[in-house]
């Protein structure tokens, strides 16, 4: 295995954390985050200094994911009193907020960000082994919550909010909770991508990448934890494949959007089930 495929790798499974985060967020709790970068880009500024402080990586990770999850949890309060459009406007409002900060912070490195970030020092091939195994964590513990009683409550919340809170379920409370764990999640990937790249700039977390990591939830099947994964593969890897159309990158990830939200509503997940469903009655008919 190259470099090239070991970097690959280790990009792909940083972007499935990420994705599993704003999954936790929209596709379990059906809470809109179109800012969803801005608490990427904390947990990877936050790991990023820790680093160059001579913190070692375990502790400037977990300072990341903590310090990205307490932002999340002031983020989730707003979503207490809007929904929907209001909502989604609130949280880019964040991103934009995000990058007016870091931009003007001498300390965070400004517009020039953060270079010489120390080596975690575990080797290229034994960094990919631990960002996989956390990627794997992940999506083991999201499916542990899937089929909690809190990702029915979460499930419920998506659904109806007035008919969860009838129910009996403490809406905000679990707002809150999605917004911690997914923003905590979003600040873990951040601080793993700083230790990949070593530098970081705030560009790395525009608005650009957080519709990036919602096409990839869109894509994959906003709430399916299988379809995330396959997601954010095919919008990893696909400009990597085609390069010739890297330079038409968003407009193809716009257009792959449209396409699945017009004729798959469910992602590639649901695409997928249909199919089988569709061979396996076939089956039964003969």
């Amino acid at each position: 295995m190259g470099i090239y495929e070991i970097s690959l790798g280790t990009i792909v499974c940083i972007n499935i954390i990420f994705a599993m985060s704003l999954n936790m967020i929209t596709g379990f709790c059906g809470q809109i985050s179109l800012g969803h970068a801005a608490f990427y880009g904390v947990g990877a500024y936050c790991a990023g200094m820790l680093a160059k402080a001579g913190f070692p990586m375990y502790a400037a990770l977990f300072a990341g994911m903590i310090f990205a999850g307490m932002t999340g949890l002031v983020v989730g309060l707003s979503s207490l009193r809007v929904r929907e459009d209001f909502l989604a406007i609130t949280t880019m409002g964040v991103n934009f907020l995000f990058l007016g900060i870091v931009r003007q912070q001498d300390f965070l490195g400004g517009e020039l960000g953060v270079s010489s970030i120390p080596s975690h020092g575990m080797g290229k091939i034994g960094f990919l082994v631990f960002v996989m195994i956390l990627a794997c964590l992940v999506i083991a513990w999201s499916h542990m919550i899937k089929r909690s009683w809190m990702g029915f409550a979460f499930d419920a919340v998506a659904d109806d909010e007035d008919i969860a809170q009838v129910l009996g379920i403490d809406v905000g409370r679990y707002k809150l909770v999605a917004f911690a764990i997914g923003t905590a999640l979003a600040g873990l990937a951040g601080g793993l991508y700083a230790y990949f790249a070593r530098f970081i700039v705030p560009d790395d977390f525009g608005f650009i990448t957080s519709i990036t990591v919602l096409s990839m939830v869109a894509v994959g099947g906003i709430g399916s934890i299988a379809g995330v994964v396959i997601g954010t593969l095919l919008l990893t890897l696909m400009p990597e494949m085609f390069r010739f159309i890297s330079d038409y990158k968003l407009l193809i990830y716009g257009l792959l959007l449209f396409g699945v939200m017009r004729f798959a509503p469910e992602g590639l997940a649901g695409l997928i089930k249909s199919f089988v469903g569709f061979i396996c009655k076939k089956r039964a008919a003969l």
